[in-house]
């Protein structure tokens, strides 16, 4: 009979010798936490986050939702409200353009009435009315002029102005040279600015006269 090759108690394997890799694989083996129920009570928290930091996106995606609808529905009433200003614009320029001057002929309507007056007493040949009259009529232009910022000047012996005057023609004249010695128009201005010049003749030197040309008996001797 052969002996054992072995003690029978080398046989039976021995559970305090475990090889290393075996053990580092059983370390894995078990969940962080030294358990599931620790990695179970987490997940939920997490969750509750998560669905709190959505309904927090969706609360600031509806702000701003209702944000940019209000902003534009605010552009849309502002445009509206130009394109009406605008419409209302054009309407107002054509209705100065038409009824502008409605103030100012509404003055010089009296004005019409009193020349048909004269031009009546002229039918009838009473001289010194008419020419009353036309006075009258000069005077109340003059006025209703000025009434709307229109006045008249002369510039009769006033040293000619180029901004203000225009000359017509120049006139020999014992006045100094630049004189204003006729008037055919006068000048108005509207409010300080000049709307017509005063329509001038302006004196120039009067020319040397000219020697009188030699007769055919002066100097006949010669020849």
């Amino acid at each position: 009979m052969l002996p054992p090759l072995f003690g029978g108690d080398d046989l039976v394997p021995d559970d305090t010798q475990v090889p290393p890799d075996a053990a580092v694989d059983e370390e894995r083996a078990v969940p962080e936490g030294g358990g599931d129920s620790g990695g179970a009570a987490a997940d939920p928290q997490k969750l509750a986050n998560l669905q709190a930091q959505l309904e927090e996106s969706f609360k600031r995606a509806r702000e701003t939702s209702e944000r940019l609808k209000d902003t534009h529905e605010r552009l849309l009433r502002t445009a509206a409200e130009f394109d009406n200003f605008k419409k209302r614009a054009v309407k107002e320029k054509e209705d100065i353009q038409r009824f502008g001057i409605e103030r100012l002929l509404k003055d010089f309507l009296p004005v019409m009435d009193n020349l048909e007056r004269a031009l009546d007493h002229a039918e009838q040949h009473d001289l010194a009315q008419v020419i009353e009259g036309v006075r009258l009529v000069q005077k109340l232009f003059e006025t209703t002029l000025a009434k709307h910022g229109v006045i008249g000047f002369s510039a009769l012996g006033k040293p000619f102005d180029p901004g203000l005057h225009e000359a017509l023609m120049q006139q020999e004249s014992d006045e100094p040279a630049g004189t204003v010695v006729s008037e055919m128009a006068r000048g108005y201005k509207l409010n300080d600015r000049l709307v017509r010049p005063a329509a001038v003749v302006v004196a120039k030197p009067r020319t040397p006269a000219q020697a009188a040309p030699a007769t055919d008996g002066e100097g006949g001797g010669q020849g």
